[in-house]
């Protein structure tokens, strides 16, 4: 089952389990839409993976199947995805 994780690993912003704007790689590392579009170009800066759109958990799963709530932040991913 996916983590879900709370945030982007570049820029910490909060990406809600239902965000459109959550991208991850086959190893859950998870990223927002802006910094996809200005420093990662669809490449996971951890593994080399593709980046692709979370799925959403439908909000009735959500309650026995929480999202994780630990936090994910190393701003150096921007400087090493240049």
């Amino acid at each position: 089952m996916l983590e879900l994780r709370p945030n982007c690993e570049c820029c910490d912003k909060d990406l809600p389990p239902g965000s459109d704007e959550a991208l991850i790689c086959s190893f859950e590392c998870t990223f927002c839409s802006d910094c996809n579009e200005r420093y990662l170009h669809q490449i996971c800066p951890n593994c080399g993976g593709e980046l692709v759109r979370r799925p959403h958990r439908p909000a009735g799963k959500l309650i026995a199947n929480p999202p994780s709530i630990q936090r994910v932040f190393n701003p150096a991913l921007r400087e090493r995805s240049r």
